[in-house]
C-alpha cells in the first residue's frame, strides 16, 4: 500500500461521499468531527479533486507548519502554500521576519497571477495581519527579463524609490548592490537573490545565488523584483479578500477562532519595548478587525471541527495512534491484533534505513508480524475502524521529535546572525597577530604607490604607536589574534624588541616535547602486541540491531574504525570526539560488549561518581537482555557493595565495571582487563593520567570527549593518535527555544511553572556564589512549593553530590548551580534552563550550558537573562543574537568551535599550552606547532613517521611557506571588489588555497560575482600558485623586482631536501639553462637568478621550466 492508495480508499469511504454531497448542495458550515492525527491533511487531499481552492486555518502556528509538511508529502511542493505571520513573534509586532515576508509575498504573487495552489495553509496570528490591496501591490513591483533594455542608473533610483537599501553586498531581503556591470538584487517575492549581468544597457543574463557563499545556482529568464510594503498599505485588507468566492474555508477548532483573533487584535499593544508602532491606532490599522474578518470566512463555504453551530455533522470513526513508549512488545502485540482483524497495518518513516531496521527486528523477534512501509512520514498516525486502516509512525513509536520544515528555515539559515566569515575577518580596531612581529590592532587597508606601482596593504599599530605597512601578499603572517572568549584583551608587541621571538622559541621548545612524547607512545604501541579481538559475534549484531535510532554516518564510520582497531593484534588508542547527545556512549556500549563477547573486562571511567552512576544505568538499560553483567564502583557505594564489587572483577564474574579513579587503583585486580574506556580524560588529575598512560600501553582504550580537538592538531600530530569525529547530529532532535530576556521574576514564575506542570525540572546557572540564597528566596515566593537545591564549586566533593544525585532522582524540582553542570550531569526530565547575567559567559560556555537540556523527546527552553540591550558590549549583543538564531542541536556549533577548538588544544596537549595559547593567540600557536611537527619529521622521527604514514611516498612540501616579494601590480581594485571587508576577507581566503584545484574554483566564483578578472586580480592569483609551487620545490623566497627574479632555496644546508629528485631535476635543469640563468651559493644560501623578468606569471613559468 502506497500513499495515494490510502487516500483512495478514503475517498471511498462512506463519510466523505456524504461530506462532498454536503458541499455539492451548497450547504454552507458542515462539522467534521472523528478526525485524528494526519487524517486532516488526507481529508483535505481528498477534496482537492473538486478544483476549488482550500484555505485551512490550523489553530496555532506550530499545527498549521506541520499540517502544510502533510500536505506537501500527500500533494507536493507547488501544490500547498504556507501564509506565515509577518513578524518573529506573533502578537509582538516589533520584529518583522524577512523570510515570512517572502513566503507571504510569494502567495499574492500567485494570487495575481491567477496560480494559486490547491491548498493555502495558515493560522489566526498569521491571517489577522492585513495584505496589500492591488492598486498598492502592482506599484511596488518590477518585472525583468533577459535581452530587455534597462537604463542602469534609472533601475538604480528605482529601486531605492521601491524602499531597497543599497550595500557593498547583498545578504537580506531588501538589499540590492551594484559593481561594474552586475547589479545584485534580493526582492521580498524571491526565495534567493538574483545577479543582474548586464552588456551596457542590455540585461544579459539573471541568475540567482546563495547569499551566504554569494555563489550563483541557476540561470533564469526573468524575475519580479517586489518590495516590502509600509503598515499603513496593508490596512484592512484580508487574505481572504483576494481568494475566489468559491474558495472552501476549512477551521480547526472553530469555536476558539473569534477568542483568538480578537486576542490576537487587543493584547498584541501590551509590549511596548519590542513594538515598532507609535501608537496602538498604528498598529490596529495594519490588522483586520476580528468581526469583519468572522463575516468574510462566513461568506465562504466552511468545514470547521469543533463549531459552535453547524447545518450539517459528518462524522469519521477514528482513534488517535496508539502510545508504545519505545516498547517493542507493545508494538508487535498491537500489529498482529490489527494483522489478525484484517486491518492493514502500516508504519511510516523518513529513513529507508529505519525501516529495515524495523524489519529486521521483527524477523528476529516477533516472526508473525508484517507491516507495510511507507517514506517520507506524515506527522502522526491514526486508527480507522471503518477503513480497517492502522497507521503508525516511526518517530511516534520511539519517541522521537519530527521536524517540520519550512521554506523560511532556509531563507533564515541563508541570513544567520554571525558566521565563520565574520569571526575570521578583520575589522578596524581588532586585535591581530602578526607571526614575525607580535600582537597588533587592525587600521585597515591602505593602497600606497612604490616606484609608479600601485600595492595594497594593511596597517598594523604596535606598541608605543609605532606602525608597519604589511604587503597583501603577506596576508597569511596576520590572523586574528584568538584566545578564550571573554579573556582580558592582550598586550600589544613593541617593535624592535626580542621578546616575540624569545616567547615563539620557548613555546617551539615546550611543542616539541610534547610532540615527540606522543610520537614516542605511539612507536611503542605499534611494537607490542595486543589482543586480538574476534570479528562480530551474531549477538553483536542483535545488539546492535536493537538500538532504536538509525545511526548517524559519523556515529557508523566511528563504530567501524573502533572494531577495526579491536580486531587488529596492537592495542587500541582512540579517541572520539562529539557532542553533547550525538552517540559516543552508544559506539562505546557496543565496544564494551564486543570485548565482552570474548570473555574480556571492560572498565569505564568517569570523573564524576554521578556520571558513574548515571553510565552504570545506560549500559545496564542498554545490555539488559543480553548475557553480560554490568556494576559500578564509587565513594556513594556501601562497603559492603564495594567488597562484592572488587571480588566479582577478581573471580572475572563483572564483565563491566564503571567508576571513578578508585577503577584504576592499585587495589583493583580484574581477572582478564581487555578494554578501557574514558570519559573526558582531561578532567583528571596528573596521578591518574600517568596510571592510565602505562595501562594504554598493553590494553584497548577507548576515550570520548565533548570538547572537539581542532582539525589543524589531528592533521600535525597525525598518527600519534587515532580519532574519530562525530559532527553530524541526529535526526528529528527538538531544537531547544532559546529567548533573550531581562530579569523578571514574574515571566521566570511562568517559564518554572510550565516546565513543573508537565512533570519536568529546571537548571538556573547563576554564577554568584554570594548571593545565591536572594535568589533561590525569590524564586521559592514566585513558585510556592517548589524544591530547590543549590550547587556550587566550594562545597565539598560529597555534598555536591548528594545535591546532584537528588536531582538526577528528581527529589528537587530546580537545580540552582554555577557552571559546574556544564558538562557530567545527565538529566532528562530537566528541559528548561536559565542562565542568569548570560552576557558574561562565552558562546561555547553558552553552547555548552544549552546543551544540558533537550536530551530527551520533549521540547526543551533556554531563557538568557540580561540587563538591557543598550548596555551590552557589541561582542555580547552579537552573542545572544547567535545563540539565539542558532536553536537546532549541533546548528551554529562552528560559532562556537572556535573558543572550543582552544579548550581542546589545551587538553590534548596540557595546560601550559593553554598559556601559550594566550600570548601568542591560537593561530600564530597553531602555526608553530605545525612547523615543530614538520621539524620532528625531517629530523629524529623521520623512520617512525614514515612507519606511521605507511609504505606509500608521500607527496610533501619542503619549506613550511613561500615568502613572495614583487613589484608588479598584484591586488583586487577597488573597482572589481569595492569594500575593505570583503577584499581582506577575499585575500584571506587566498592565503587558505592549497591546490590549483582550489585557485581554480576561487577563480571561478570571483568571475561569477565580480565579473571577469582584471589583470592586477590575474597577477595576484599567479602569486598564490607561484607560492603554491615554491613549497613542493624546496624554494623559501621569491624576490621579482625591478626585471630580475632571484629563487633563494632552503637555507638549512643539511636539509633532506638536497638528497631528492627535486633539487636534482632543478639543479639539472638550471645548469643546462643557458647564460641568463645563475646559481650561486654565498653566505651559506644558494640562489637561482634570472634577468628579464617583468611579472609574476613569468617568474611562475620560470620556476616550472626548473622543477619539470
Amino acid at each position: 500500500m502506497n500513499i495515494d492508495q490510502i487516500v483512495k480508499r478514503f475517498s471511498e469511504g462512506k463519510s466523505l461521499a456524504s461530506l462532498k454531497q454536503a458541499l455539492s448542495k451548497g450547504t454552507r458550515s458542515i462539522a467534521v468531527e472523528g478526525l485524528q492525527g494526519s487524517a486532516t491533511a488526507i481529508l483535505l487531499h481528498a477534496l482537492t479533486d473538486a478544483q476549488r481552492p482550500i484555505l485551512a486555518i490550523a489553530r496555532e502556528g506550530e499545527l498549521a507548519a506541520y499540517l502544510q509538511n502533510d500536505l506537501a508529502v500527500l500533494l507536493g511542493d507547488e501544490q500547498v502554500s504556507f501564509f506565515p505571520s509577518l513578524y518573529k513573534k506573533a502578537i509582538r509586532y516589533g520584529h518583522k521576519d524577512l523570510a515570512n515576508e517572502v513566503i507571504r509575498s510569494e502567495l499574492l504573487e500567485l494570487i495575481r497571477d491567477a496560480a494559486l495552489p490547491k491548498v493555502i495553509v495558515t493560522y489566526p496570528e498569521a491571517l489577522i495581519e492585513g495584505v496589500v490591496e492591488a492598486e498598492a501591490y502592482e506599484a511596488g513591483r518590477l518585472e525583468l527579463r533577459v535581452g530587455a533594455q534597462m537604463d542602469r542608473k534609472a533601475l538604480r533610483e528605482k529601486l531605492w524609490e521601491m524602499g531597497f537599501e543599497e550595500k557593498d553586498y547583498v545578504y537580506a531581503p531588501g538589499d540590492f548592490a551594484v559593481r561594474g556591470s552586475i547589479i545584485d538584487i534580493y526582492s521580498f517575492a524571491a526565495e534567493y537573490p538574483a545577479r543582474l549581468d548586464f552588456f551596457d544597457d542590455e540585461l544579459e543574463s539573471i541568475r540567482l545565488f546563495e547569499p551566504e557563499s554569494q555563489l550563483s545556482q541557476e540561470q533564469i529568464g526573468e524575475i519580479t523584483i517586489l518590495s516590502s510594503f509600509k503598515p499603513e498599505e496593508r490596512a484592512g485588507h484580508s487574505l481572504i479578500s483576494l481568494l475566489p468566492k468559491d474558495t472552501l474555508i476549512y477551521v480547526d477548532q472553530a469555536a476558539f477562532l473569534p477568542d483568538s483573533l480578537q486576542t490576537t487584535y487587543t493584547t498584541a499593544p501590551i509590549h511596548p519595548e519590542d513594538n515598532q508602532f507609535a501608537t496602538l491606532q498604528d498598529l490596529q490599522a495594519s490588522l483586520v478587525e476580528p468581526t469583519s474578518l468572522l463575516a468574510e470566512i462566513d461568506e465562504h463555504q466552511c468545514l470547521l471541527t469543533n463549531p459552535k453551530v453547524a447545518e450539517k455533522v459528518v462524522r469519521f470513526g477514528q482513534l488517535p495512534e496508539p502510545i508504545f513508549h519505545k516498547n517493542f512488545d507493545l508494538l508487535s502485540e498491537a500489529l498482529l491484533k490489527y494483522q489478525s482483524s484484517g486491518y492493514d497495518t502500516i508504519i511510516m518513516s523518513d529513513q529507508e534505513g529505519q525501516i529495515e531496521r524495523l524489519q529486521s527486528i521483527f524477523s528476529e523477534q516477533a516472526k508473525g508480524v508484517v507491516f507495510q512501509p511507507i517514506t517520507p512520514t506524515l506527522h502522526s498516525g491514526f486508527i480507522d475502524d471503518t477503513l480497517k486502516i492502522a497507521l503508525f509512525t516511526d518517530h511516534s513509536i520511539f519517541e522521537r521529535y519530527h521536524n517540520f520544515k519550512l521554506k523560511s528555515d532556509k531563507i533564515r539559515k541563508s541570513r544567520a546572525v554571525m558566521t565563520l566569515k565574520d569571526i575570521q575577518s578583520f575589522e578596524y580596531g581588532d586585535y591581530v597577530v602578526h607571526h614575525n612581529y607580535g600582537i597588533a590592532t587592525f587600521g585597515g587597508l591602505f593602497t600606497i604607490a612604490q616606484n609608479g606601482k600601485q600595492k595594497e596593504t594593511v596597517r598594523l599599530n604596535f606598541q608605543g604607536g609605532d606602525s608597519v605597512y604589511v604587503s597583501i601578499h603577506s596576508l597569511h603572517h596576520i590572523s586574528k589574534y584568538k584566545s578564550k572568549d571573554n579573556e582580558e584583551p592582550p598586550r600589544l608587541s613593541k617593535l624592535g624588541g626580542s621578546a616575540w621571538d624569545n616567547l615563539k622559541e620557548r613555546t617551539k621548545k615546550k611543542v616539541k616535547d610534547i610532540a615527540r612524547n606522543l610520537i614516542k607512545l605511539y612507536a611503542e604501541r605499534l611494537r607490542i602486541e595486543g589482543f586480538a579481538f574476534s570479528k562480530d559475534s551474531y549477538l553483536q549484531k542483535e545488539l546492535e540491531a536493537s538500538f532504536m535510532y538509525e545511526d548517524t554516518p559519523d556515529q557508523e564510520q566511528a563504530t567501524k574504525e573502533v572494531k577495526a582497531d579491536m580486531e587488529r593484534p596492537i592495542p587500541m588508542d582512540r579517541l572520539i570526539c562529539g557532542d553533547v547527545g550525538f552517540g559516543k556512549t552508544e559506539i562505546a556500549i557496543r565496544a564494551a560488549f564486543k570485548a565482552a563477547t570474548d570473555g574480556k573486562q571492560v572498565a569505564v571511567l568517569v570523573p564524576t561518581t554521578v556520571l558513574a552512576y548515571q553510565h552504570f544505568r545506560t549500559f545496564s538499560k542498554r545490555l539488559k537482555a543480553f548475557p553480560v553483567r554490568v556494576d559500578y564502583l564509587s565513594q556513594a557505594r556501601s562497603a559492603k557493595e564495594r567488597k562484592e564489587v572488587l571480588e566479582g572483577l577478581k573471580e572475572g564474574k563483572i564483565d563491566i565495571v564503571v567508576g571513578t579513579h578508585t577503577i584504576t587503583g592499585k587495589g583493583v585486580e580484574y581477572k582478564d582487563l581487555g578494554l578501557l574506556i574514558i570519559d573526558e580524560e582531561q578532567k583528571f588529575g596528573v596521578a591518574i593520567k600517568e596510571r592510565l598512560r602505562e595501562l594504554r600501553a598493553h590494553i584497548d582504550t577507548l576515550t570520548m570527549t565533548a570538547t572537539p580537538i581542532p582539525r589543524t592538531l589531528q592533521f600535525s600530530l597525525m598518527g600519534a593518535r587515532d580519532l574519530s569525529n562525530i559532527l553530524t547530529p541526529p535526526p528529528n532532535r527538538y531544537p531547544i527555544r532559546t529567548e533573550h530576556l531581562l530579569y523578571d521574576i514574574d515571566v521566570l514564575a511562568e517559564a518554572i511553572n510550565a516546565e513543573l506542570a508537565r512533570g519536568g525540572q529546571v537548571y538556573f546557572i547563576h554564577n554568584r556564589i554570594h548571593n545565591m540564597n536572594d535568589i533561590a528566596r525569590d524564586i521559592a515566593k514566585a513558585v510556592p512549593g517548589i524544591r530547590i537545591a543549590i550547587g556550587h564549586g566550594q562545597m565539598s566533593a560529597k555534598e555536591l553530590e548528594k545535591v546532584l544525585l537528588g536531582f538526577v532522582h528528581h527529589e528537587t524540582d530546580l537545580l540552582l548551580a554555577t557552571t559546574i553542570v556544564e558538562n557530567g550531569i545527565d538529566v532528562g526530565n530537566a528541559n528548561t534552563i536559565i542562565i542568569n547575567d548570560a552576557h558574561r559567559f562565552g558562546l561555547s560556555d553558552l553552547h555548552q550550558l544549552r546543551g544540558r537540556v533537550g536530551r530527551s523527546d520533549r521540547k526543551a527552553y533556554c531563557l538568557l537573562l540580561t540587563p538591557p540591550i543598550e548596555e551590552l558590549t557589541p561582542n555580547a549583543k552579537r552573542r545572544m543574537q547567535s545563540i539565539t538564531s542558532f536553536s537546532e542541536l549541533g546548528s551554529g556549533i562552528h560559532i562556537a568551535m572556535q573558543d572550543l577548538d582552544i579548550r581542546g588544544a589545551g587538553n590534548l596537549l596540557g595546560s601550559e599550552q593553554s598559556g601559550f595559547i594566550a600570548d601568542l593567540g591560537f593561530e600564530t600557536y597553531k602555526r608553530i606547532l605545525e612547523e615543530a611537527v614538520m621539524e620532528l619529521k625531517d629530523s629524529e622521527f623521520a623512520e617512525e613517521l614514515n612507519t606511521l604514514q605507511g609504505d606509500a611516498p608521500q607527496p610533501r612540501d619542503f619549506v613550511y611557506e613561500t615568502v613572495v616579494e614583487t613589484d608588479a601590480e598584484a591586488y583586487f581594485p577597488q573597482l572589481y571588489v569595492p569594500g575593505d571587508n570583503e577584499r581582506i576577507t577575499l585575500y584571506r581566503e587566498l592565503e587558505r588555497l592549497s591546490t590549483s584545484l582550489d585557485i581554480q574554483a576561487y577563480r571561478l566564483r570571483l568571475e561569477d560575482r565580480f565579473g571577469a578578472l582584471p589583470q592586477e586580480a590575474e597577477e595576484l592569483l599567479k602569486v598564490v600558485e607561484l607560492r603554491l609551487l615554491g613549497k613542493r620545490s624546496g624554494i623559501e623566497r621569491v624576490v621579482q623586482k625591478q626585471g630580475l627574479l632571484k629563487l633563494y632555496l632552503v637555507s638549512d644546508l643539511n636539509s633532506s631536501y638536497y638528497r631528492s629528485a627535486v633539487f636534482s631535476r632543478i639543479l639539472a635543469n638550471a645548469t643546462a639553462w643557458g647564460r641568463e640563468l645563475r646559481f650561486k651559493e654565498e653566505q651559506g644560501r644558494r640562489s637561482i637568478s634570472v634577468k628579464g623578468i617583468t611579472t609574476v606569471t613569468q617568474a611562475y613559468h620560470i620556476v616550472e621550466k626548473l622543477v619539470q
